[in-house]
Order: C-alpha cells, then sequence, then structure tokens
C-alpha cells in the first residue's frame, strides 16, 4: 500500500504522481504486490483529517496489507503524536512501514523523525513570520488584501507587483460611505441592509452582514476598525496556533509591544476627522454596552440552536427578544436585510419548544415509525457490510494471486 503528499497548492500538482512511480518502482524491486494507493494534494502533513490518510489507516484496520511505503516519513506525518499512532496501529497489526529515504522504519526513527519534522515545521513558521517582518519594515505588505485596495499591475511585463498595494477606487467609495453613515448615526446593520438592497457585493462576495462593518475593534478586525484606511498599516497583532484536537487554526491577540506600525500616506481612504468621529461614536457604544447589560452580550444557548431553519431562505433562525418574548428569527432578513430574505414572524420559544418536542414524542416514537427507522437502519447496514466483503474479497484474491505468482517464480528459479 502506497501513500503520497504535498503540503501547499502552489506545489507541483505531479507530486503526488511521481510520488507514487517512486514507491512502485520500489515495491517492484523487492516483489511486493501494490493493492492500493492513497495520496492527499494541498494539505499539511501536521494535519490528522486528511482524507487519503483517513482512508489508509482504515487499510491498515482491515487487515489486507502487510506494508505502508511512501518516499518519506515527512509525507506520512509532520507530527511527534500522529507518527507514533501510525506506529502503533502498524505494528498492533503486524504492518511494517518502508519509505525510499529510510527503509524499514523503526520506533526509533519514528521518536527521532517525528522530533524532526516538528521542529522543521516550526522552523518554517519562524523563517516564514521572519520574512514577513522584513517585508513590512520595508514597505510592503505581508498579509491578505483588504477591501478597497488592489494589487497594481505592472505596465511593461503585465504582471501583479506581488507586496504592492494601492487604492480600489471603486472600492474606496463604499468604504467612504460606510464610515460616513456610521458617523452620522446609521447602524451597521441598517448600512448593511441598505448595501444589501443596492445588490453591492460584500469583502468575500455574498451579502453583507453588520459584522462585515463593525468587527471586533481589539483584533482590528471589521471595515470600522482597518487602521490602513487612515494610513497606517498595522500587522502581527495576531498569533495563529493550530488546535491539536481540532486541527482548526485559533488566533490570539498578541501583545501591544508586539505590534508593527508604519505610516502609508498613500493608502489614506478616511481623512483623520471623520476617523475619529467614527472613533468617538464606537467608544459611547462600547461604555453604553458595559453599564446597561453585560450579561445580554454573552451568546446563550437553547435547546434547538442551531436546527431551525427558515423556510424562505433556508438559513438558521436566531433567537432574539427578552423574557417571555424570546422567539426565533430569520438571521438572513435580520442582519442582511429583505434583499436577502424577507423573513418570518417571529415564532416564540414557550411555543415552538414544546410543539417540536410534542411531535418528537407523539410521531417519531410512534410504533410504526420505530419500526420504519430500525427497517431503514438495518437495510443501510447491510449495504455498507456488502460492499465491505466485496472490496475484502477483490482484495484477498488479489493477495491470493500474487502470493500464487510469487511460490511459482520460486519454483521455476529453482
Amino acid at each position: 500500500m502506497i501513500y503520497a503528499r504535498f503540503s501547499t497548492e502552489m506545489q507541483n500538482a505531479n507530486l503526488t504522481r511521481d510520488q507514487i512511480a517512486a514507491c512502485r518502482a520500489f515495491a517492484e524491486t523487492n516483489g511486493w504486490q501494490v493493492l492500493e494507493t492513497f495520496e492527499d494534494a494541498g494539505i499539511s502533513g501536521a494535519n490528522r483529517g486528511r482524507p487519503g490518510y483517513q482512508k489508509m489507516i482504515e487499510a491498515v484496520k482491515s487487515g489486507l496489507v502487510d506494508v505502508v511505503l511512501a518516499e518519506g516519513m515527512g509525507r506520512l506525518n509532520r507530527s511527534q503524536e500522529l507518527s507514533a499512532h501510525l506506529f502503533s496501529i502498524c505494528d498492533f497489526r503486524g504492518v511494517e512501514i518502508h519509505t525510499l529515504a529510510d527503509g524499514w522504519v523503526e520506533e526509533i526513527q519514528i521518536g527521532m523523525k517525528g522530533t524532526m519534522d516538528a521542529l522543521q515545521l516550526k522552523r518554517a513558521s519562524h523563517e516564514v513570520h521572519r520574512g514577513q517582518t522584513g517585508k513590512i519594515k520595508d514597505g510592503f505588505s505581508a498579509g491578505g488584501l483588504s477591501f478597497g485596495y488592489r494589487v497594481p499591475i505592472d505596465p511593461t511585463t503585465g504582471l501583479r507587483r506581488s507586496g504592492e498595494t494601492e487604492i480600489d477606487e471603486a472600492q474606496a467609495l463604499i468604504v467612504k460611505r460606510i464610515f460616513r453613515e456610521f458617523a452620522d448615526g446609521n447602524s451597521p446593520r441598517a448600512i448593511a441592509h441598505q448595501l444589501n438592497e443596492e445588490h453591492i457585493p460584500a469583502p468575500r462576495g455574498g451579502a453583507w452582514k453588520d459584522n462585515t462593518s463593525y468587527g471586533n475593534a481589539g483584533r482590528g478586525t471589521g471595515i470600522l476598525n482597518n487602521q490602513l484606511y487612515a494610513g497606517t498599516r498595522v500587522w502581527n497583532r495576531l498569533n495563529y496556533r493550530k488546535d491539536p484536537e481540532t486541527d482548526k487554526r485559533v488566533s490570539r491577540k498578541r501583545d501591544e509591544t508586539e505590534l508593527l506600525t508604519c505610516d502609508v500616506p498613500e493608502l489614506r481612504i478616511i481623512e483623520p476627522a471623520l476617523w475619529d468621529a467614527v472613533k468617538a461614536r464606537q467608544g459611547t457604544q462600547r461604555k453604553t454596552l458595559k453599564k446597561s447589560a453585560p450579561v445580554a452580550l454573552r451568546r446563550k444557548k437553547y435547546l434547538l440552536s442551531g436546527l431551525v431553519q427558515c423556510g424562505k431562505c433556508g438559513g438558521n433562525m436566531t433567537v432574539a427578544g427578552t423574557g417571555a418574548r424570546r422567539a426565533y428569527y430569520c438571521a438572513n432578513a435580520k442582519e442582511k436585510g429583505a434583499t436577502v430574505c424577507t423573513g418570518l414572524p417571529g415564532i416564540r420559544l414557550d411555543k415552538l419548544q414544546p410543539l417540536v418536542l410534542a411531535g418528537l414524542r407523539d410521531e417519531l416514537m410512534m410504533p410504526e415509525a420505530v419500526a420504519r427507522f430500525s427497517e431503514e437502519y438495518r437495510r443501510h447496514i447491510a449495504e455498507v457490510n456488502q460492499t465491505k466483503h466485496e472490496e475484502t474479497a477483490v482484495l484477498l484474491c488479489d493477495r491470493t494471486a500474487a502470493k500464487i505468482d510469487q511460490r511459482l517464480s520460486a519454483c521455476c528459479q529453482g
């Protein structure tokens, strides 16, 4: 069984093909039959959720393979934890791990290579961060492109001038409009509704929401908090770490002493007076919220949270209101406006929840419904098992044929 992988979309898409070809040649030299190949393209070796890798693990657990073959240990994993986990699964089932670079991989190599790969990832991250810091200090951009800007095109070559930024006049008009309307007293939600009514695309496409403009002042997110619009580039605001349990990147705010700022007056879209007016209104709002009801700012969970959908647009329903007047409303209608969804009348919690629970009790738990569910479940399990039996039979036939060929070849040579 062969596994191949490469990390980013910027690498050659033929990398996995070439790795598999090299592994096939190695297997042929050793008289091994390749039963299956698995690959992952553009996924880090520190990610446990790789589809090809997970299928490979299942194949190891099936007991139909003797060897896992890869170009190197770094192709299989870039994590000490994952390398140790793979070795323990293979060792328990008597499956050997071989690589073109190191041959037969034993326990001591797993420990050493896992540590080296983890250190290499950390070193690479440090080097990337160092390079980005240098670009910022040299006056270039090192991050993503904010709404209102674009990468200039070299008139001579027709190529994008990487690291450079210029104002996109059409988008800049939208940025100025958002600042002016907010300073004039309009709410972020009202601004979002109006932009959606005029079919103006949001920064990432789709529809505008109130959070698109308001964001989080502490983290510098949202159009109203982007200091680049005021002519100041701020970098290194957030630190990203991967959660070892979910493989998702989690951002953490860095200390103020780690921030890098530089003046870029040529990129200013918002004049100082308007910027100050917006900051003053935001400050007033934050003070009001802190004094009034800080508990109300905490996101609450309800019995049907995430389960209720709007019958018009299919979007999520969110709870609003207080006390006995709490009700579910269409989040799209509330946050994005009637252009996206005209919404439904609010459905009160004290009416919807008993109705749903009664339906589950009276309809889902009826003997006929339980019997129908049980029959559908048995049918599904039978189909899954049948597919597994067919795949197992094919693999066993291939494996048996390979062993017969090897024995016949040995007899002929003898």
